[in-house]
């Protein structure tokens, strides 16, 4: 079945996005992954090459698509080549919404250039030591001072925390208000009082930095407040829904790409005389696997075109095709036998960096919270 979602402009895309994964990113991720981040001009790279703030109006450096295929395209590109270094989906897909929706025209001529040509490197920080995926929970707090907000708290597991040049930072402003009390302020490099972690020692996705972010007494100018004050939690809820389908796009191509190396495999590989994709059992996993590969690619591709993504639908997508990523690795990894523990095998690596899936952007477990709650439960 061939896929009728994208355009020949969107293939042409593609070629380029691979063209720029085989120049600036293949040759030198292993040596990333033993670093724990990658080197900053692959960022300035992407700028260059059209592959940061596609979305961006033209003034500020983009080039005015809002096409969200574009975004599905450069994230599956990424997926296929194991590449989970260099966080572009971080930056376009799910900061990108921030600096375009809700700044002031004062903040988009101060941010967007940078964020479109790679100069300035992006980050949110929402989860905190005692407060994940419950946001209502959060303790780092924002005080009004005259012309500033005085920001104090602590961030962790916060993608791109290492490189970040500019963080949007989820914060308390009003204690007594609940939810309508969260506020968003962005924090830059090298503002007194901000100070970064440890570069956190992950299970896998080992190439993309991942930090502790403190902050004490930041003054956070009032021109850096992002949105409305006290608005920051309705603000995050309305842009899960495309953060989730960036991952749930992630995690699909990724598990395609696993899939298609191992039946390659299964079909050489041989045991007792013959290929080990002959013996019945080994055939009806794969089988197994194409079937809810295929199921998973027709949901998704019809929520890249659809008119209005829901927030239930997209964490459909997002937790199926998670747990299928999951599934389909887990499987793939034992019809290699010895050779799929080995980390010079593409499946032992992608087994590692697939485990996270699950877990940010939303637990699996959050996911059918939200489903549930969509049913009238």
């Amino acid at each position: 079945m061939d896929r009728t979602v994208f355009t020949a402009d969107h293939l042409a895309f593609a070629e380029l996005v691979r063209a720029f994964i085989d120049k600036e990113i293949t040759p030198h991720h292993e040596r990333w992954e033993s670093d724990g981040i990658v080197d900053r001009g692959v960022w300035r790279a992407a700028g260059a090459a059209g592959l940061l703030g596609f979305f961006v109006d033209e003034r500020y450096g983009g080039a005015g698509v809002s096409d969200r295929r574009f975004h599905a395209v450069l994230t599956e590109e990424l997926a296929r080549a194991g590449a989970s270094g260099p966080a572009f989906g971080l930056h376009n897909d799910i900061i990108g919404p921030y600096l375009t929706d809700l700044t002031t025209e004062e903040q988009k001529q101060r941010w967007l250039p940078g964020f479109c040509s790679g100069e300035i490197v992006t980050a949110v920080a929402m989860s905190e030591p005692g407060a994940g995926s419950d946001l209502a929970g959060i303790t780092t707090t924002a005080v009004r001072d005259g012309d500033d907000w005085v920001l104090n708290g602590q961030k962790t597991f916060i993608s791109n925390g290492i490189l970040a040049d500019l963080v949007i930072v989820v914060a308390r402003t009003d204690p007594g208000a609940g939810r309508r009390g969260i506020s968003l302020l962005v924090v830059e490099r090298g503002m007194p009082g901000f100070e970064r972690g440890r570069n956190l020692d992950k299970l896998g996705q080992k190439a993309q930095d991942t930090a502790e972010l403190f902050f004490a007494d930041v003054r956070v100018p009032a021109a850096n407040l992002l949105g409305a004050e006290g608005e920051g939690f309705a603000y995050l809820m309305r842009n899960l829904p495309l953060e989730r389908l960036s991952i749930a796009v992630a995690a699909l191509a990724g598990a395609e790409t696993v899939f298609a190396q191992t039946l390659d495999y299964c079909r050489q590989r041989q045991a007792f005389g013959r290929p080990i994709g002959s013996f019945q059992h080994n055939r009806f996993v794969l089988a197994e696997l194409a079937t809810e590969l295929r199921l998973g690619r027709v949901f998704v591709d019809q929520c890249l075109v659809a008119p209005d993504l829901t927030t239930e639908t997209a964490a459909m997508a997002k937790w199926w095709c998670t747990e299928l990523q999951k599934r389909v690795v887990d499987r793939c990894l034992q019809l290699h036998g010895g050779y799929g523990y080995m980390r010079e095998y593409p499946v032992a690596r992608a087994y590692l960096d697939a485990r996270v899936q699950t877990i940010y952007g939303g637990t699996t477990e959050i996911m059918k919270e939200v489903i549930g709650r969509s049913l009238g439960l």
